[in-house]
């Protein structure tokens, strides 16, 4: 079974409001999100969220997703790792790790990323551009416990470092795996990045 982790507990002080909640394509960016994550072969999704995460939660009801609750209103991206890996079922054999904020992602790279792990016998995918690694991440669930316990000062990037042997980088041919949406501005470039690829993006 293939599992996918939407991060989404991130207060978004830079943005100056809840970037999740933004519109994307008629919805908002963390459903947009979801969606495509859901369309993609993952069996199962759980979405971590703040603790006062009510609004993230509310706006995915209806959609077969689990929501995780981070209990650390500060929280950095580990610790909602940590806190979705806590939650996941014993017959997970891998885990997706998705931004809740990158709405240029396509269940169609998820699909590539999931075949590619399939067939390359390596525990970790990372889609590349450019020769810079960006997001999803999918990795082996033999790596929860190290995850769990180290790279504390460094986050998952320690994984791939750690693991350089069992790294397979998907090349891909947009930046945007590469991309961030922390500020305004940000979001004005996504959003206008989504709207020139929106026809042939793979739809929910």
């Amino acid at each position: 079974m293939i599992c996918a982790l939407v991060l989404a507990a991130g207060r978004s002080r830079r943005m100056g409001t809840q970037k999740l909640l933004l519109p994307v394509s008629n919805s908002t960016l963390i459903a947009h999100v979801v969606d495509q994550v859901l369309a993609g072969v993952v069996e199962r999704v759980y979405v971590v969220v703040a603790p006062e995460g009510d609004a993230i939660a509310h706006e995915l009801s209806g959609r077969p997703v689990t929501i995780v609750a981070n209990p650390n209103a500060e929280a950095q991206m580990l610790d909602s790792v940590r806190c979705g890996l806590r939650a996941l079922p014993a017959n997970c054999e891998a885990v997706l790790v998705a931004l809740g904020d990158q709405p240029t992602l396509s269940s169609a790279l998820i699909n590539e990323m999931v075949a590619a792990y399939r067939d390359s016998g390596q525990g970790i995918v990372v889609p590349a551009y450019g020769g810079r690694r960006g997001h999803p991440l999918l990795f082996a669930i033999r790596f929860r416990d190290e995850i769990l316990t180290g790279h504390d000062e460094v986050g998952l990037r320690g994984l791939l470092r750690d693991h350089a042997e069992d790294v397979h980088e998907l090349r891909v041919t947009d930046s945007a795996v590469l991309s961030d949406m922390d500020y305004p501005e940000d979001y004005r470039r996504e959003l206008a990045r989504f709207n020139r690829n929106a026809p042939n993006t793979p739809r929910a």
